[in-house]
């Protein structure tokens, strides 16, 4: 599986649940840029409004949109491919979220729980995905489906 992560440089790196995947074997990273194309080829997209990720989905590529939420509409408008959305089941975040300024949704995971979320429901697991993650344990522990 190849993972192609399109990150809004605009998000601290120290926050952000993917950072330790940078230099993965399989995980490549691409800064958003308003005036640059992303070309994503034929990939699965991680979004909450796709249709349920199934194993009907196995052997396709990933991609997904790092950013605030309010973001993702305007950093896709760059990606070119053939995509597919594809959504996750109701999963529980371990990630304590918190915006001064904007609603968090009421569903919504880390970068990090949702790729290997992903790769699991995909038959082909990743948890060095998680090694870094300071949640894991309790991201493991609230999706006892996961582990």
């Amino acid at each position: 599986m190849d993972v192609l992560i399109v990150r809004d440089p605009r998000e601290s790196a120290k926050k952000c649940s993917l950072t330790p995947l940078r230099g993965l074997a399989g995980i490549r990273f691409v800064d958003y840029h308003p005036e640059r194309r992303v070309h994503a080829g034929a990939r699965i997209l991680l979004h909450p409004e796709g249709e349920l990720l199934t194993e009907a989905d196995r052997g396709r590529d990933l991609l997904l949109v790092d950013c605030a939420w309010r973001r993702v509409p305007k950093l896709l408008r760059t990606v070119d491919g053939e995509l597919v959305r594809r959504s996750l089941p109701e999963l529980a975040s371990a990630y304590p979220r918190k915006s001064r300024t904007f609603d968090d949704p009421e569903r919504g995971l880390a970068s990090v729980e949702a790729l290997y979320a992903a790769s699991v429901l995909l038959g082909e697991p990743h948890p060095e995905w998680l090694d870094g993650y300071r949640w894991r344990a309790e991201f493991l522990r609230v999706n006892p489906a996961l582990g």
